[in-house]
């Protein structure tokens, strides 16, 4: 009876050693999945983030050959959609650097309605997003043609070097970094560039629609 209580007792023991292991294993997993959970909104916004604001860096440059067929098939997109809504405008496509480059810009028939910009060019983002989805689904690769209506981008980007020249001659001046006011992605982009062509780094920060570029000093 005596050796049966040893061995009962041994047993016993032998289970609450294997309990204890298996409570302590699943208290670390636990705590990993706790861990690596504990803000995926943050960690999603600041891949989006990255994602947007390195894009053009990131992405793999298209052979011209490509980029050409991006074109083609915008330009369709385009004046098929123009001719729906029977508005003026003729097409323009150029390749600039690694992306197709496409323009809606006033004909000999008329003036390219300004209400295709929109306010704060939301008009024109939403249709050159529109384009890329016609060229994708033409083309089975993911477009990044930058779209432009009657001159607005080629001027902004005008405004916007100036803004970045001033912002980067504050910075140099003052040791100081200084942060611009909200732009879209096309129009932080320029900003980077310029100041990066300058000597100097930026970044962005903050969420849309107050997502900004703050120039860094040297």
């Amino acid at each position: 009876m005596s050796e049966l209580t040893d061995q009962e007792t041994a047993e016993t023991t032998a289970v609450d050693e294997d309990t204890t292991t298996v409570a302590a294993s699943d208290t670390t997993e636990t705590a990993d999945v706790e861990q690596s959970n504990q803000n995926p909104e943050a960690e999603e916004s600041d891949t989006e983030s990255a994602i947007e604001d390195k894009r053009d860096t990131a992405a793999p440059k298209d052979a011209p050959a490509d980029l050409e067929k991006e074109g083609e098939v915008a330009a369709d997109f385009l004046e098929n959609l123009l001719d729906i809504c029977d508005l003026d405008g003729d097409i323009d496509v150029d390749i600039d650097g690694d992306r197709a480059a496409v323009a809606i810009v006033d004909s000999e028939e008329g003036r390219v309605p300004r209400r295709l910009v929109g306010d704060n060019a939301k008009v024109l983002d939403a249709l050159q997003e529109l384009t890329r989805l016609a060229v994708q689904a033409a083309t089975g690769h993911r477009s990044r043609l930058m779209l432009d209506v009657a001159g607005h981008r080629a001027g902004r980007r005008a405004e916007l070097v100036e803004v970045a020249k001033v912002a980067i001659a504050s910075v140099k001046e003052s040791g100081e970094k200084t942060a611009l006011d909200p732009m879209t992605a096309f129009e932080r982009k320029v900003v980077h560039d310029e100041v990066l062509a300058a000597g100097l780094s930026s970044e962005s920060e903050g969420v849309e629609p107050r997502r900004h570029v703050v120039v860094l000093p040297a």
